[in-house]
């Protein structure tokens, strides 16, 4: 296999879920694994989510990552805040932040064909998109973003592997409250877009952070998957999540799966707790 010819076949794979061949099997999970913290204006709450999300967890395999935040209930709560993952497809929304951040820099609004991509990009996880946006965008002003956004342990993949960005929790919670409220960085139109194509994402790939949502409840996602030959397959999903007195937005990411379906199983058993806790509150 030449090295084009092998580089195509990762890139294709970042944020499919495609099988590269070669890839071996799931590594066992840490033996002192670091435990979950939560707080919030109600303790009780905290306690609850703490108690819970440790209990979804316990018995899964993986080296897994928890983010999340209630506006409402000031209710936050971690977990390998700092552990860093390849992105797979969740740097899709950072690759959009970045094109509205720059259009909003240059005082002009997406074209016709940028708005198409950005919109097979994050509805259909388009990988094809991706690369276009990635290259027109091109290092400088994707670091620029990252910046400005205070994403500071975000590193864009290099050689146009942007499904090896690496990023954590901490990061991917900083670039959701960006997407959820007034700020300097985005806009509120660009706001509102990303928040429109993430609630626009088809139903195959609605899984993970919106899982267990309560009915009423506004959902906006974008997940991401990808099998590399060290530790397994990559499982992620980004959510925000409006409605029922709550304004909150949920991080989970996961790596050293068996299977991509193993991940998603661990992500809703997270997701489910955390929806039904909240909505207790």
């Amino acid at each position: 296999m030449t090295h084009r010819r092998r580089r195509g076949l990762v890139a294709t794979a970042l944020g499919t879920g495609l099988l590269i061949a070669g890839v071996a099997g799931a590594a066992p999970a840490s033996a002192a694994a670091p435990a979950v913290s939560c707080t919030s204006a109600k303790a009780a709450l905290a306690t609850k989510l703490k108690k819970d999300i440790t209990a979804a967890i316990a018995n899964r395999t993986g080296t897994i990552a928890v983010g999340l935040y209630d506006r409402s209930t000031k209710t936050t709560c971690t977990l390998r805040s700092t552990t860093r993952y390849d992105s797979a497809s969740t740097v899709k929304v950072t690759v959009l932040a970045t094109l509205l951040w720059d259009a909003k820099k240059h005082n002009r609004y997406l074209t016709t064909t940028e708005q198409s991509l950005t919109k097979a990009m994050i509805t259909k996880s388009d990988n094809d998109a991706t690369t276009r946006l990635w290259k027109q965008l091109g290092l400088t002003k994707i670091k620029g973003f990252l910046s400005a956004a205070g994403m500071t342990q975000t590193t864009p993949g290099a050689n146009g592997y942007w499904g090896l960005t690496q990023i954590d929790v901490h990061d991917e919670q900083k670039l959701l409250a960006l997407v959820t409220a007034k700020n300097t960085v985005l806009s509120d139109n660009s706001r509102a877009y990303i928040l429109k194509l993430m609630g626009q994402v088809i139903s195959s790939q609605r899984w993970g952070t919106p899982y267990g949502a309560p009915s009423g409840v506004a959902v906006h996602v974008k997940n991401g998957w990808l099998q590399r030959a060290t530790h397994g397959w990559r499982v992620h999903s980004l959510g925000t999540f409006t409605g029922g007195g709550h304004d909150y937005q949920m991080t989970v990411l996961t790596q050293d799966n068996s299977t991509m379906s193993y991940g998603i199983n661990t992500i809703q058993a997270v997701a489910k707790v955390v929806h039904k806790d909240l909505a207790a509150s």
